[in-house]
């Protein structure tokens, strides 16, 4: 042993006590690493949750870390009285020269305490938009949805974005609280359908597929309510009538849950093309192009003045 110290001291020029410190910082990240250790494979022995196992290791993590700091902190300023003497200097430090690393940590602050969302929600900040699958001290992770793929299905990627954009951009949860997402679904037929019959027929095909969940929204509002200022005063499936440049629009508006809106959607125009077809008088509508013909579709007297041959001129 003194042949290593010795050694140290005459290579890399640590003197007995810098290599006292290193040994014992050494050791306490050792014990705190092996605790952390079983602990997990307790759990992991023991509970076959995946959330639950996801919790511990979060968990264990928040805790190792500031003790493990503290310690070390300890052992390498224990001639310093007071720890606030310590933290003083260090905050400086990293207020100085890590900037953005500590916009993040404040972010991670921000997202435990005010929980915009947690792991398993589904959000969008900024243009990213995802299920939250993990979240650290400088950044969270999210399984991508969207970009170049319709209705809100996941593209395959994990975007990782730093915590400090909880705090300058603006966050959308799809899922915290109110559980539900409202979807519409345009539907144009022409001038000449026979548009009542069809928004009845939508209105019939958005209750069969859509009018189940209107009992579970109206619970999850009022209990939302105690939080958040939302209410709703229809929660049943609507049709909306509106003109559009080539025939009637009728919007059909529905509860869906975030993560099966594209199989309801799916389901609902499978619903409408097989009701649709039976119809003869009801036709889906499409930008078209029309010529106009005075002389077949004008006023009668034009109609007629255009009809008439042109008078023969006298020649001499």
């Amino acid at each position: 042993m003194n042949r290593v110290t010795t050694w140290l001291s005459e290579t890399l020029g640590l003197s007995t006590v810098v290599q006292g410190r290193l040994a014992a910082s050494l050791v306490v990240i050792l014990l705190l690493w092996l605790l952390r250790r079983i602990t997990l494979s307790i759990v992991w022995r023991q509970v076959e949750d995946v959330a639950v196992r996801y919790r511990w290791q979060k968990t264990t993590s928040y805790i190792a870390v500031p003790i493990g700091l503290f310690v070390v902190g300890r052992i390498w300023f224990e001639g310093m009285g007071s720890i606030a003497t310590f933290l003083g200097l260090v905050s400086a430090g990293i207020a100085i020269a890590l900037k953005d690393i500590l916009v993040n940590l404040a972010g991670w602050a921000f997202i435990l305490w005010r929980r915009p969302f947690e792991v398993g929600d589904r959000i969008q900040i900024g243009d990213q938009a995802g299920d939250v699958i993990d979240i650290r001290i400088f950044q969270f992770s999210l399984m991508e949805i969207g970009n170049w793929v319709d209705a809100d299905q996941s593209t395959g990627r994990v975007v990782h974005v730093p915590n400090g954009r909880v705090l300058t951009e603006v966050t959308a949860n799809y899922t915290k609280g109110f559980q539900y997402i409202w979807n519409e679904i345009p539907v144009l037929i022409t001038f000449e359908s026979n548009w009542t019959k069809a928004k009845a027929i939508l209105l019939r095909i958005a209750n069969a597929h859509a009018s189940h969940l209107t009992e579970s929204a109206q619970r999850q509002i009022k209990e939302v309510s105690k939080r958040f200022l939302i209410f709703y005063q229809t929660l049943t499936p609507t049709v909306y009538t509106s003109v559009a440049d080539s025939g009637v629009l009728l919007t059909l508006r529905h509860l869906c849950a975030p993560r099966e809106r594209r199989g309801a959607v799916e389901k609902i125009w499978e619903a409408i093309l097989t009701e649709f077809a039976q119809h003869p008088d009801i036709d889906f509508a499409y930008p078209t192009q029309r010529f106009f013909d005075h002389r077949q579709e004008g006023k009668e007297v034009v109609a007629a003045a255009a009809r008439r041959p042109p008078e023969p001129t006298e020649t001499r």
